[in-house]
C-alpha cells in the first residue's frame, strides 16, 4: 500500500497526551514498553510528563520496558533514564504479588499502553488482564489507551480457551485469533473474567483512537512499526503469528534465533517432501518455499535445518490459523516418528510437564486430533465474527 492510501490514525496515547485530563486525577502509573511513543516515535512517558500528565512511575511487560528480553524474559532496569521514574517489572507476577506491587507503587491509576498483535497467546493482553484485577481489588482505576490492532478487526479464528487450559498464554475464554483492540478486549474481560477473578469489575476507561477501522491492518495506518518484541520484527511476521506461533508446542524450530522468525519453520528431519505436499493443499493466500537455515539459538540452535518459509500472497484471504493448523496435519502424516510435542516452555507459568500446543490452542483438542490421524480443519472456526462471541455492545470502532 503506498503512502497516498494510508489513513491518519491517533491511537489513545497522543489523545492524552494533548489532553492530559483524560486519565483522571491522581497520581498514575504507566503499563507500557519500547512501543509506547507517540506517532512523532517521542516516548510516551516523557512526552507525557512535559504535557503535565502526573505520572509517577512505570510498568514493564515481558520483554522489559526497553524490549530487551527474549521470550520468558524480562529486564532489572529499576529506573528509566528518558523519565526518572521508577519501574516496576510485572512479568510473573499475579495474583496477591501484583497487588501488593500496585499498593506499593502508590498509583491511584493504570494508564495502559501496549501493541497488541491480535493474537491470544501474546501475553501483553494477560499483562493487562492481571492489572485489571489487581486494579479492582486495590480500587485502583484502569484506563487503556487503545492502539489498533494490526491484522485488522474483521476476522476471528478458532476456538475461545477453555477455563482447564488457563496460563499466562491464555488466561480467559478468548479466540487464538480474537479480531479486536485491547481497549475492545479490554471491555470483554471487564464484563467477564476479571469480575470472577477479583469478585469485581475494575473501574475501566478506554481512550480510544480515532481514524481506525475494522478493514486496516497495521499497513493501512500511518503509524510506524515498532516491534512489540524480539521475534516481532515485521508486518509481515504479525500476519502469520497467530497461525505459526503453535510451532512452539512442536519441535520445529519457528524461526527463533533467525530474521524471519514465525515465516520460516523446519527441523532436522523434513526433507523434499514437505513443501510439494503443503502446496498441494492450495490454501487461501498461502505460498511455500523450500528452504534451509541455521538458528542461532533457541531450538537447534547452529545446526542447518531444511524446513519451509511462509509466504503470505493475498492478506484478505490469507486464515493463518487454519494454514498452521493444516502444516501441523501434514508433519504428522510425513513424519509420524519424527514430529513430537513439546511439553513446557513459552514463558507460561505452571505448564509442568503439559503439552505447550495445549496451552497454545487452549485445549486438548487440536494434539488430539491431529495425532489420530482426523481432519483439524473444523477446529479453526471461531465462534462468531469479531465482536459477536464477546457481545456486540463491546465493539468500539466500525
Amino acid at each position: 500500500m503506498s503512502t497516498h492510501d494510508r489513513v491518519a490514525v491517533t491511537p489513545g496515547i497522543a489523545r492524552l497526551h494533548a489532553s492530559p485530563g483524560r486519565a483522571g486525577p491522581g497520581r498514575l502509573g504507566l503499563v507500557t514498553n519500547h512501543t509506547g511513543v507517540l506517532p512523532d516515535l517521542r516516548p510516551a512517558a516523557p512526552a507525557l510528563l512535559e504535557s503535565g500528565v502526573r505520572l509517577t512511575a512505570l510498568f514493564g511487560p515481558e520483554h522489559g520496558l526497553r524490549g530487551t528480553g527474549q521470550a520468558g524474559e524480562s529486564e532489572a532496569a529499576r529506573t528509566d533514564p528518558a523519565s526518572g521514574l521508577p519501574v516496576h517489572d510485572t512479568y510473573r507476577r499475579s495474583g496477591e504479588h501484583l497487588d501488593e506491587l500496585l499498593r506499593a507503587s502508590g498509583v491511584d491509576a493504570l494508564v495502559y499502553d501496549l501493541q497488541d498483535v491480535g493474537a491470544r497467546y501474546y501475553t501483553y493482553v494477560w499483562t493487562m488482564f492481571d492489572l485489571m484485577v489487581s486494579a479492582a481489588r486495590t480500587g485502583v482505576r484502569f484506563v487503556v489507551a487503545d492502539r489498533p490492532n494490526p491484522l485488522g478487526g474483521l476476522v476471528s479464528e478458532g476456538p475461545p480457551l477453555e477455563e482447564a487450559w488457563a496460563s499466562f498464554v491464555g488466561r480467559a475464554a478468548v479466540p487464538v485469533r480474537h479480531g479486536l483492540t485491547c481497549g475492545e478486549l479490554a471491555r470483554h474481560l471487564n464484563a467477564s473474567a476479571v469480575p470472577r477473578v477479583a469478585g469485581r469489575a475494575a473501574e475501566l476507561a478506554v481512550i480510544e483512537t480515532v481514524g481506525w477501522r475494522r478493514a486496516m491492518d497495521a499497513e493501512a495506518t500511518a503509524l510506524p512499526w515498532i516491534a512489540p518484541s524480539p521475534n516481532m520484527p515485521t508486518p509481515a511476521t504479525a500476519a502469520v503469528y497467530p497461525g505459526t506461533c503453535l510451532f512452539e508446542g512442536t519441535n520445529l524450530s519457528e524461526g527463533r534465533g533467525t530474521t524471519q522468525p514465525f515465516e520460516i519453520v523446519g527441523a532436522p528431519y523434513l526433507d523434499a517432501r514437505f513443501a510439494p505436499a503443503l502446496a498441494e493443499l492450495d490454501l487461501p493466500g498461502a505460498h511455500f518455499r523450500d528452504l534451509w537455515f541455521a538458528p542461532t539459538f533457541h531450538k537447534h540452535a547452529g545446526r542447518p535445518l531444511r524446513g519451509v518459509q511462509l509466504h503470505v500472497t493475498d492478506r484478505a484471504v490469507f486464515a493463518p490459523v487454519r494454514t498452521a493448523v493444516a502444516m501441523l496435519a501434514v508433519l504428522r502424516r510425513l513424519y509420524p516418528h519424527d514430529f513430537a510435542w513439546h511439553t513446557g516452555g513459552g514463558g507460561a507459568e505452571g505448564t509442568g510437564r503439559r503439552h505447550f500446543i495445549d496451552l497454545l490452542w487452549g485445549s486438548d483438542r487440536l494434539r488430539r486430533t491431529v495425532d489420530a490421524g482426523e481432519d483439524p480443519l473444523p477446529l479453526c472456526a471461531p465462534p462468531a465474527p469479531p465482536g459477536r462471541w464477546a457481545g456486540e455492545d463491546l465493539l468500539l470502532y466500525p
